[in-house]
């Protein structure tokens, strides 16, 4: 139900049955990526993993220049955000810019804490000193902004600014990132493995006490495989190869959408927003003909869907189905 503020809404599965094509994740289309996969495959699922996970903290702080102190592993960067809310030094006022990943909002909400949403840039740099935890998707999700005020953002942050990275490696042009901040980092979707659930937080502090928060062995086998893997030159590199045609086939997904009239807001990264007038009326109808898109009521906005970048022959099929419920809409707007 979207007026429970602890009920999850997301992309992805939805418990039906399995749609024909799939455009409500922004996952990496073309994935996933074939030397992390190799590596799932040779996981050993018959042991624990390292309860502290020094090796791979480790790896990870090498690759980010932090001591791995510095660095904590986690479910999905889902579960580390929640943990953000549960840390005794962070428990405060909880600051986000509006629309933007319901997740920081119910985490907020989970642990009693006051929130604040901003709903213009101005207004989030001017509650920054005040928060106590501070959130910024890079690019933002579901808009695709890149905010131009990240290293004023990192200045006047007067407790915790976390950066959402989750989709930084799918931008056309990563932008660097400022320092004194805490980043999260959701390397499944830019490889393609949504369904293994592992991230990371880097941050300017000693992060021995927030790894403590966590229960006993977050990561499975699977989940380190895929922290490993996605350090590896030779995943980075087929990583790098996708993005071209995942941006020509955004920009080919956008062109067919305007060519119904529709309008359409194109993220610099994988995904992109079009207008449709009752997102949760069309999304409805678009799932009853087998393809599955992102509503974004949730996110505040009821107009609007979600989509990300997808194949060719998934592409002719949503357009086509698209136009068909356009036709015979017959709610608000359309």
């Amino acid at each position: 139900m979207l007026d429970d503020p602890l009920q999850p809404v997301h992309g992805g599965a939805d418990g039906g049955p399995e749609p024909l094509y799939d455009f409500s994740t922004n996952a990496n289309a073309l994935g996933p990526n074939p030397v992390i996969l190799e590596r799932l495959r040779r996981a050993d699922p018959s042991r624990y993993p390292d309860p502290l996970y020094r090796g791979l903290r480790k790896a990870l702080a090498k690759a980010h220049g932090v001591a791995w102190e510095q660095v904590a592993v986690g479910t999905g960067t889902s579960e580390l955000i929640h943990r953000l809310a549960r840390w005794a030094p962070l428990r405060g006022e909880v600051l986000l810019l509006a629309p933007t990943f319901g997740e920081y909002a119910r985490a907020a909400r989970a642990s009693g804490l006051p929130l604040w949403e901003a709903k213009t840039p101005e207004e989030f740099l001017n509650r920054l000193p005040e928060s106590r935890l501070a959130f910024l998707a890079v690019p933002n999700n579901p808009t695709g902004e890149v905010y131009p005020f990240l290293q004023e953002a990192a200045q006047r942050a007067g407790g915790a600014l976390v950066l959402d990275l989750a989709y930084h490696d799918l931008l056309e042009a990563p932008l660097p990132l400022p320092e004194g901040v805490f980043r999260l980092y959701s390397p499944n979707k830019a490889h393609g493995l949504t369904g293994v659930r592992a991230g990371y937080l880097v941050g300017p502090w000693d992060l021995t006490p927030f790894q403590n928060l966590a229960p006993s062995w977050p990561v499975s086998v699977y989940g380190e495989a895929l922290l490993w893997g996605q350090l590896e030159p030779e995943a980075r590199a087929w990583l790098e190869a996708t993005k071209k045609e995942l941006f020509r086939l955004r920009r080919l997904l956008a062109a067919g959408l305007r060519g119904l009239g529709l309008r359409v807001l194109e993220s610099p990264a994988n995904f992109l927003l079009v207008w449709v007038g009752g997102a949760e009326e069309v999304a409805r109808a678009l799932r009853e003909r087998g393809i599955r898109v992102r509503a974004c009521t949730s996110f505040g906005l009821p107009e609007w869907l979600r989509l990300s970048a997808q194949r060719e022959e998934a592409q002719g099929a949503l357009l086509e189905a698209l136009e068909e419920v356009l036709k015979e809409g017959a709610w608000a707007g359309l």
